[in-house]
This record gives structure tokens, sequence and C-alpha cells, in this order.
């Protein structure tokens, strides 16, 4: 349906996207990850027209949307990472006035606007000011907005950013039914980890402007099949042990939380002995050592180095 071959955006001497290779199947839901400053907004930017790549091109159904971006535009529906709506408006007059903008008018602007209402759980609040609208309920209508004009693409920049968590389920279920129902693809930016695992069919990973790994859910997870992911929860963390960790020759990564530290290892290594070696040497007091199957998460920070929200 959609590619992207050899995208590049340049920025004075910078490179924010640097030959950039991605394929969407109709249907899919994608997930575009990587930490901040990776390049993923760059990329959406360039995919959805709002700029141009400095080398490259995008291809829809083979043809390039350079050339003509607003046939493409019309098949394109964008939910940013930013709330873009009038919020001296009600939620009806919002969507009256984005439907305007995508050229419906009359009967079946009205009708479009109840259907949407309907798919997005605000019926009953139409007549209410957006101002007073909760985070998640002003999600609801920004995504509501992004589907008035039925896309073919939906692309969703981190929809559920600072939203209870009633509210990003809901949102993650009604994106998941818009999938189903309509074979609708969906091109999903997040960063939570266990969002991308519900969600997405495939996955690309970024970071620093360079695509870093691509394919299923399972192919991804593949990468550490060679190691194993120890997780070790822990009374009170002292800096010894972290320290001997660290230095120990087993280790290829150390992450560490309040009450637990995760290890990545060979996968022939005797983990265990040695980490109750380590303990006992540094006076720590273990809670337990677990062998964990690697996750999403675990590939991500093996790939770059860096937490989803760094």
């Amino acid at each position: 349906m959609i590619e992207l071959v050899n995208l590049s955006k340049r920025f004075k001497q910078m490179y924010a996207v640097k030959n950039l290779n991605m394929f969407i199947e109709k249907g899919e839901i994608i997930g575009l990850l990587g930490p901040n400053g990776a390049g993923k907004s760059t990329a959406i930017s360039m995919l959805s027209s709002l700029i141009e790549p400095t080398s490259g091109d995008v291809l829809y159904q083979n043809k390039s949307i350079l050339k003509n971006p607003s046939a493409f535009r019309k098949i394109v529906g964008m939910v940013p990472q930013d709330i873009a709506l009038y919020e001296d408006l009600t939620a009806e007059e919002n969507l009256m006035f984005f439907g305007r903008i995508y050229q419906l008018s009359g009967k079946e602007l009205s009708r479009k606007v109840d259907e949407v209402l309907e798919q997005i759980g605000l019926r009953d609040r139409k007549k209410d000011i957006v101002k007073k609208f909760s985070g998640g309920m002003k999600r609801r209508l920004n995504i509501g907005v992004a589907m008035l004009h039925d896309p073919e693409l939906l692309i969703m920049d981190e929809p559920t950013v600072g939203i209870d968590p009633q509210s990003r389920s809901y949102i993650l279920e009604t994106v998941k039914r818009f999938n189903e129902e309509r074979q609708m693809t969906v091109l999903y930016t997040s960063h939570y980890m266990e969002e991308v695992e519900f969600l997405c069919d495939r996955i690309y990973i970024m970071d620093k402007g360079n695509l870093i790994a691509a394919g299923t859910k399972d192919e991804i997870k593949q990468i550490l099949s060679s190691e194993n992911t120890i997780s070790i929860t822990v009374e009170r963390l002292n800096d010894a042990f972290i320290e001997a960790l660290e230095q120990h020759p087993m280790t290829n990564r150390v992450t560490i939380g309040e009450k637990e530290v995760t290890i990545l290892v060979p996968r022939e290594t005797k983990a265990f002995s040695e980490i109750i070696k380590l303990a006992e040497s540094t006076k720590l007091d273990l809670v337990s050592v677990d062998n964990k199957t690697p996750t999403l998460e675990d590939v991500f920070l093996h790939l770059t180095g860096r937490a989803l929200r760094d």
C-alpha cells in the first residue's frame, strides 16, 4: 500500500532521518518505535506530506505522493501528539468544523459527525464545551476528527500521552476495532511498549535517524535468542552490588529499578551461581532471581541502549 524508499531529511548538516526504507501493507497496524530524537516525528511528517524529504520518496500504490500530495492527503487521518482542537467550541462544533475542511457538507457531514460521536463514546457530551473535557475525552475527540473522512491510513503519534488508564484502554480498543471492522491501516507510535505489544502486527525501530530493526513481534524478540534476561529482586539495592554486576564479564547489560535489577547474559552462562556469589560478597539480601522471556522492552534497550521514554 505504502512504501518509503531511501527517505532522508537533513537540517543544515545533521540528518534527522537517513535512508529510511519501510513498507506498510493494507490492513496492518505498524508500530514505529524509538527514543526521543530518533527521527520518528520527522519520518511521520514526510510520510503524511507535511514536509518534503531531502532525498528519497514516499510511494502510495506505486505512485509518488510528492508529485500529488493533495490526493494522498484525502486518504490519511492524522492524530497528532499534541491536542489539536478548539477548546471554546463544543465537541459537535469541532467535528463540524473539521468535517468542512475535509470537504464534507449537508446531510453527509451531519451523518458522519453523529457516527463518529458514537464511535468515540461522546454522543451524550456533544453539546459540551471541549475545555471542560478531561484529557482522555479530548484525546478521543482528536481521534474522532481524524476519522471523519473514513481514511484508509490512520497515523497516530503517541495518542495516549497523559491520560488515565480507563481512557487509554478505551482508545486502544477503539483502534483495534477500527482496524478489524474496516481493515483500516494504522501507523502507531508510542512510549508505552505494552501498547505496541497489544496492537501491532509488525514493528520498526529507529534510533538517531536510522532504522535499526524491523519485523514481527516474535522476529524482533528473536534478536535476543542467544541471550537470557534475568530479573533480580532485592530487599534493598546497594552500589557495591550494582558495580559488581556491571563489571562482571558475564553481563552484557544492566538495567536498574527501585528494588529490581535486570541483566542480559549469554544463554550458556551459569548466571544464578554468579549472582548469589556477588550478593554474598556485597552483603545484599536477595528476594528472587528469575529467568525471563525476552520482551520488546529488552530488545529495545539492547539495540538503543536507552529506554523508550528516555
